[in-house]
């Protein structure tokens, strides 16, 4: 089950095709959704979390929170709407590629998927652009 939480004025538009998105992203990697929760926020409150729980001092767009077990699928992802908004002037996306980029990243990484090398990031990018082409399909 997919619970979408709201810490800022931000809302999704339509909540119901992400969430049947995101079921089949995992599906098709043969992985089972749990209780996955997505907590939209601002930099601030995701700034907080990387000090305290990770000891970051830095901004970051998104942290999750792994407690998969198995092919089950469980977990908490902070998402900061104000990195996503800079994320996609940057890299000159839509804010929407750029917001399902990083809900899916999250998801990736409880499948398994890592981003510290080169080569991992490489792999991570190709499944997140993979997804992106479902849901615009």
């Amino acid at each position: 089950m997919i619970e979408f939480n709201y810490e800022t004025d931000f809302i999704l538009d339509d909540e119901t095709s992400l969430k049947n998105w995101i079921n089949a992203v995992a599906s098709e990697q043969e992985f089972e959704l749990g209780e996955i929760n997505y907590i939209f926020c601002d930099d601030a409150y995701l700034h907080k979390l990387n000090v305290e729980f990770l000891d970051h001092d830095t901004l970051t767009d998104i942290i999750s929170f792994d407690n998969s077990l198995g092919k089950l699928l469980n977990g908490d992802i902070f998402i900061s709407v104000e990195r996503v908004i800079d994320n996609a002037a940057e890299f000159k996306v839509s804010f929407q590629e750029e917001l399902k980029r990083v809900m899916i990243h999250g998801i990736l990484h409880y499948m398994g998927y890592k981003d510290k090398s080169e080569g991992e990031k490489e792999e991570m990018r190709k499944q997140e652009n993979l997804a992106i082409l479902k849901i615009s399909n």
